[in-house]
């Protein structure tokens, strides 16, 4: 069983879960202030190379958060996929960032300062937070005139890992360094512009900087958790789903699916390209088991309201998909019960019967129905007529909405 990251409202119920959340946030404001983050010429003197202070207590922050989680993962204490990671929409990302960073210039603060200020009374605190304010609702009101800029470049859930393609630990130990070597130029850039001597600076930092690269060595040896460990991890909670039947949803909670406009369905047809080209359900997704681990990431980006349905021509290879996905963990994945074989035999009209006459003995995972053409989802039976069918069936879909939100910066 991976425990965390733990889903604080099944555990404790909402009061308690409340007050952990105000726990963890007067702490990260106690930080700030002992940090002397809620002075504004501190803050801004980053921009003027006289004090990296600020760049240096958020970068160590961010380097051992990231060892921290990915030695978690490591050793199987934490399934990093269930981490939200903000989306990527690069340009406005960019625009956005050029503005705050103005505004973190001009004002002396970042959001999350301007709040530590603002709690201990400090003037320019207190007028920052209140031009913030302004700025959300001018933004609030106006956002409708560049909505397009404002939700273009989507990239979906990106990390360095997907964009220079090379594994966890490698990335691990090159981003330890750069914050390393980061962190020796900033202290030149101190000597030069604020007149500090980095000789004076505590020792200690030396010692920090080797177990930062020793551990990052150590994540990158042991490796990141396979499908087949996250599954082996994991069967012993999941494997009486498969018995008990749990996630196989009947053709008919399918079809009642295909309407229900509170979720977001996506069907993964997981068969090879001839049999999906001699009939699939319409709208369904075909892809093979194979592609599957790439589009992990797409898949855990979903809404929440998402509903994954994996279909085979029976369920060998639905049951398979499922368990990498699940694995991966990927939210609310079922299984067609029966595959497209069931569905047919289920929805078949006489349209399809005249293209694939006789049902026929097969193999397992092999198409039943012998079609004399490549039909997709230009048949009735694609995308059946709901207000026909009046079927029975033990509702299984439930949405699980478990996941942990993780942020950036300082605000």
């Amino acid at each position: 069983m991976i425990p965390f990251p733990l889903h604080l409202e099944s555990l404790l119920g909402k009061p308690l879960m409340y007050l952990v959340f105000l726990l963890i946030g007067f702490l990260f404001g106690y930080v700030l202030e002992i940090s002397g983050f809620n002075h504004s010429p501190s803050l801004a003197a980053q921009f003027y190379f006289k004090s990296l202070r600020v760049f240096k207590v958020f970068f160590t922050a961010i380097v051992v958060g990231m060892l921290l989680l990915f030695a978690s993962s490591a050793i199987g204490l934490l399934d990093y996929n269930l981490i939200w990671v903000n989306p990527t929409y690069l340009w406005p990302g960019i625009v956005g960032g050029l503005i705050m960073g103005a505004g973190f210039i001009i004002g002396g603060f970042c959001p999350g300062t301007s709040l530590v200020a603002l709690a201990t009374l400090k003037i320019d605190g207190i007028f920052f937070v209140l031009g913030g304010l302004v700025g959300v609702f001018l933004f609030g009101e106006t956002v409708d005139f560049f909505k397009y800029f404002f939700n273009g470049s989507y990239f979906g859930r990106v990390t360095l890992m997907d964009v220079f393609n090379l594994p966890t630990g490698i990335i691990v130990i090159l981003v330890t360094l750069m914050a390393l070597l980061m962190f020796v130029g900033g202290e030149q850039l101190e000597k030069i512009y604020g007149g500090k001597d980095p000789k004076k600076a505590p020792k200690a930092r030396y010692y920090g900087a080797v177990v930062l690269v020793l551990v990052a060595v150590v994540i990158a040896i042991i490796g990141q958790p396979t499908t087949d460990d996250r599954w082996a991890r994991l069967a012993p909670l999941r494997e009486s789903d498969l018995t008990n039947r749990e996630v196989y949803i009947d053709p008919g909670e399918l079809l009642d699916t295909f309407h229900d406009h509170k979720l977001n369905l996506i069907m993964l047809d997981v068969r090879n390209e001839a049999d999906y080209n001699l009939f699939h359900l319409l709208d369904a997704e075909n892809i093979l088991p194979l592609d599957i681990p790439g589009s992990i990431d797409e898949f855990i980006a979903q809404p929440a309201n998402t509903v994954f349905v994996v279909m085979s021509n029976d369920e060998k290879h639905a049951t398979e998909v499922w368990k990498m996905l699940t694995s991966q963990a990927v939210p609310n994945v079922y299984i067609l019960s029966g595959g497209i074989n069931n569905w047919l035999d289920t929805f078949a009209t006489p349209y399809e019967q005249g293209f694939c006459g006789d049902v026929k003995p097969a193999e397992e995972e092999e198409l039943h129905y012998e079609f004399d053409a490549a039909l997709g989802s230009n048949c009735p039976a694609a995308y059946p007529d709901h207000d026909k069918y009046d079927l029975e069936y033990e509702k299984k879909i439930e949405l699980d909405l478990k996941r942990a939100p993780v942020g950036g910066g300082c605000g």
